[in-house]
């Protein structure tokens, strides 16, 4: 199982150290951002990233990139205006396209992960520098999506399964609260489109979740033990195969009327009362000569 995250506290107090407050004043935008829980790629893989940034995916996009993930929280696309499908291209989703994020995009099936819950409330932390206002769209990969593959458009449903506009700023943090899809298992991937109302910027981000796998079930087994459940009912109904029956449940055989099979139990109670009545005879016969 890959490695699975827990909400970065950690994180969350290092947005308002000094070291981070020059990327804001740096960019032309004003709004910087990216999910902590579920915990996102750019996150999980940036310096702050904590055990997630030593990673093998995480190792691996930082080696695709050819620099750390510093900016974590300024992965940002300028005018799109509601037209992510035409501007972020198939297969770099992650990186919104953006080359200084390029190793985001890498095809893996071990990113950190964050468990959930089919079905369940979500409450996603939505780590921002500086409040703005907007509108999040959250997507889930569908069913059967392979996280060996890039991850494409088709690869999401066509509408986000939640939506948030205009969320309060609190600790530091918007929190998004939706109720996930419930027919989902294993490894997807949670897309977040923050579509800037008062910039002209949209954020993209790829955090990585885990589903409990569905109970799978043996299905040939099943149909074979079936058919012996049914095999012995069928035998239990049947008449049974005779064989050797104790001596007191067997029935008369042929012998009694002449077979060479061996006498039965009748029939030796029947010569009995013969032997007697000839035993009988005689005796009287030596009486009458007697006389």
């Amino acid at each position: 199982m890959p490695p699975v995250t827990a909400p970065r506290a950690a994180l969350a107090a290092a947005l308002v150290t000094p070291l981070l407050l020059p990327l804001c004043a740096a960019g032309t935008a004003s709004a910087h951002g990216a999910p902590t829980d579920p915990v996102s790629r750019v996150v999980a893989c940036s310096p702050e990233g904590g055990d997630d940034a030593g990673s093998a995916a995480c190792r691996a996009a930082v080696s695709a990139n050819g620099a750390p993930f510093t900016a974590w929280d300024n992965l940002r696309v300028a005018n799109v205006n509601g037209r992510d499908r035409e501007v972020v291209p198939d297969g770099k989703l992650c990186s919104g396209g953006l080359p200084a994020y390029k190793g985001l995009d890498l095809a893996r099936a071990d990113w950190p992960a964050t468990r959930v819950i089919p079905g369940a409330k979500l409450t996603m932390r939505y780590v921002s520098t500086i409040p703005h206002t907007g509108t999040f769209r959250m997507y889930l990969t569908k069913p059967g999506y392979d996280p060996a593959e890039p991850l494409s458009w088709s690869d999401l449903p066509g509408e986000p399964f939640a939506e948030v506009t205009d969320p309060t700023l609190t600790d530091g943090a918007y929190r998004l609260e939706a109720t996930l899809p419930s027919d989902r298992t294993g490894r997807h991937v949670l897309y977040t489109v923050w579509q800037n109302s008062s910039t002209p910027d949209t954020y993209y981000t790829c955090s990585d979740v885990v589903f409990p796998e569905e109970k799978t079930k043996d299905k040939a087994k099943e149909k074979e033990r079936a058919k012996e459940v049914m095999e012995e009912e069928e035998s239990a109904a049947a008449p049974s195969t005779p064989g050797p029956q104790p001596r007191s449940q067997r029935t008369p055989s042929a012998s009694a009327s002449g077979s060479s099979s061996g006498p039965s139990t009748p029939m030796l109670a029947g010569g009995a009362a013969g032997v007697l009545v000839l035993t009988g005879g005689a005796a009287l016969a030596v009486r009458l000569r007697r006389r």
